[in-house]
């Protein structure tokens, strides 16, 4: 053969080898960009990730990312199947009675494992209502109720309350809360008053400082009105309920004021929250001059999302959009129709998903909604998704479980109850008070339905919805056990719930603490339109006040008719909705701590007056806003 023929078939065959190698590395280099996905990415920018995404999604996936479903109707094939996007605990819906955190980690886990399966793998967010404290779970940290954090005057305290309540909400595997409730309560014939701070909305902004103890301090450099979530040790939280309160006390009702009042009144705490990087908003069942929040295009998607420039998400409340139409549910089509195009971008539906991913599906393929605003609610909850870093740590761990009711948490909310402590008379005159009380004595006489009873001290949204009587709900410390824990080992207390007065008399007591109030209630519930106290509550304080000296503690949500009984009352003292702490009650009774606390809403004499707050012309109250006595701290030997 020629040599030079055969140089160049040998140089021939080299050629295929080569190109083969080139294409083998063009393939390799298509392999890895194909599996590199910029949304998966966090060092991409939040924008990039969020329009990559979407791109993505089918009209399916998208609305699936829309709709929030109760624990009791999901499972991890529901989650894969239907894209949803969000699960919540609704009041009482929890993995099992006194369950634990791990019991609780375990079940959001393997819901996340299900969303976590399907095509694109966006994690679901689980939320639950932490409205004084983690207060859906068995052994939780339970802090008193709004009204009573109003009382202290102090937004650092409530910071760190909320900081508290998210580690122990994250202890449990649950990164998102219902909570601050930041509404203005004007009339307390309403049952939602005690989740309301103040009837002023200066001190309601004021205690908007909660959410950066929810969510984190935003970056100095953050963009207003975008939702920051500091790490997995933070949850996100969720301003409610937009916007407004309730004519007559009447839950869900109407809220009649002109657009300047609504602005002044009922707005300035959303500002805040807004500024503060809130992650989430939710809707008010009530109305605006007889029109449905839920339906209000104009202060929900033009003044909240374009004037304000919220750039979070708009959740409804529970079955918010079926109760556009009266009777609730009358026409779901055009509920769902309403309620998506006010700007609504996730839909507590919670139960009948299908009905409205069908119904929703139906308006969107026929024009009825647009796709742009389907894309607007979907780019909303995946901001926040990724926000909270969701994408990169979607499971809970085991690591935080010891923060669910742990001991400083437990300081921190008797803190707070030491401090919410109203005290609204104390003895006939500044020169001779009744508290604080000796220590050393020799007989003391407790009474009333609430002092030995921690589900009233409680009250709504503790454990149950409407909340619970008793001892058995969680761990935490009854007022009475207080009392016995302060006083003198040698002093007796004698505890009578009821007692009549010829054993008031016959028993030669050296004081009495008369602990009575109103009954655990949660929203509709708690309306009321004569504001007494429970029998035989009032009978109590007439037994008792009238044959020794006595200090009269009234638990409540809100100021109750008291007037016709002050006189006969030696102390009187306001303490709202303690929660569990009631070591706080005794430490203030007893001088260990002075009385600071003053009142966020007016104490009115009768019901007649109402509603009736601070800077109105037929201004008459009882005890003014702003009224608190106050005690010096002493340490009797």
């Amino acid at each position: 053969m020629d040599v030079g023929l055969a140089k160049v078939d040998k140089e021939m065959a080299r050629i295929p080898i080569f190109l083969m190698g080139l294409l083998f590395l063009c393939f390799n280099i298509a392999r890895a960009e194909a599996q590199y996905i910029n949304y998966k990415d966090p060092k991409q920018p939040l924008n990039s990730r969020i329009k990559d995404l979407v791109s993505r999604m089918t009209l399916e996936e998208k609305i699936g990312q829309m709709v929030q479903i109760d624990r009791s109707v999901a499972s991890a094939e529901v989650m894969k199947k239907h894209f949803i996007g969000s699960i919540l605990s609704g009041g009482g819906s929890v993995p099992a009675q006194k369950g634990s955190a791990e019991t609780w980690i375990n079940m959001v886990n393997d819901f996340q494992k299900g969303s976590l399966s399907t095509r694109l793998g966006i994690p679901l967010i689980y939320g639950i209502d932490a409205v004084h404290g983690h207060n859906n779970v068995y052994k939780a940290t339970i802090f008193p109720h709004n009204i009573g954090l109003g009382a202290t005057r102090d937004p650092e305290l409530v910071k760190r309350i909320g900081a508290a309540t998210a580690l122990e909400a994250r202890a449990t595997g649950i990164p998102y809360v219902f909570a601050p409730c930041i509404a203005v309560c004007r009339d307390p014939r309403w049952g939602r008053c005690y989740e309301s701070y103040s009837e002023d909305p200066k001190i309601v902004q004021a205690m908007t400082e909660i959410i950066p103890g929810l969510q984190g301090e935003i970056p100095a450099n953050s963009r207003k009105g975008v939702p920051f979530v500091a790490g997995n040790k933070k949850v996100a939280a969720c301003a409610k309920h937009f916007v407004g309160e309730t004519t007559k006390g009447i839950n869900e009702n109407n809220t009649v004021i002109n657009r300047h009042g609504l602005l002044s009144i009922h707005m300035p705490g959303y500002y805040n929250s807004i500024i503060k990087g809130v992650a989430t908003i939710m809707v008010s069942y009530s109305s605006w001059n007889g029109v449905k929040m839920h339906a209000n295009h104009d202060l929900v998607t033009a003044f909240l999302k374009n004037t304000l420039r919220f750039r979070g998400f708009v959740i409804s409340d529970w079955e918010g959009i079926d109760r556009i139409t009266s009777p609730p549910h009358a026409n779901y089509s055009y509920s769902i129709q309403a309620g998506i195009n006010a700007g609504i971008d996730m839909v507590m539906v919670p139960y009948n998903y299908m009905e409205f991913i069908d119904g929703l599906t139906f308006l969107v393929k026929n024009k009825i909604i647009p796709m742009s605003r389907i894309d607007d609610a979907v780019k909303r909850i995946l901001r926040v998704k990724f926000v909270m870093g969701l994408f990169e740590e979607p499971f809970a761990d085991m690591s935080l479980v010891h923060q669910l009711g742990s001991q400083e948490h437990r300081e921190l909310a008797r803190e707070a109850v030491r401090r919410s402590l109203v005290l609204l008379k104390n003895g006939e005159s500044a020169e001779k008070p009744l508290l604080p009380l000796p220590k050393k004595t020799s007989k003391i006489l407790v009474a009333g339905s609430h002092a030995d009873n921690l589900g009233y001290q409680c009250g709504g949204w503790t454990i149950e919805w409407q909340g619970l009587s008793g001892n058995n709900l969680t761990e935490g410390t009854k007022i009475l056990t207080a009392i016995k824990n302060t006083v003198d080992p040698k002093a007796q207390v004698v505890y009578k719930e009821n007692p009549d007065a010829d054993f008031v008399k016959s028993n030669n007591f050296s004081y009495a603490i008369v602990i009575v109030g109103e009954h655990p209630y949660a929203e509709t519930f708690g309306d009321s339109l004569n504001l007494t106290i429970p029998d035989p509550g009032l009978t109590t304080i007439t037994n008792v006040c009238g044959t020794v000296k006595c200090v009269v503690i009234v638990i409540s949500g809100r100021p109750v008719v008291i007037q016709p009984y002050v006189a006969s009352i030696d102390a009187l003292v306001a303490a709202w909705l303690r929660g569990t702490e009631g070591q706080g009650v005794a430490d203030v009774l007893f001088g260990d701590y002075g009385f600071t606390g003053k009142l966020s809403r007016t104490w009115f004499k009768t019901v007649d007056q109402l509603p009736m707050n601070v800077g109105d012309a037929h201004y008459d109250p009882l005890f003014p806003f702003g009224f608190g006595l106050t005690t010096t701290p002493t340490h009797f030997n």
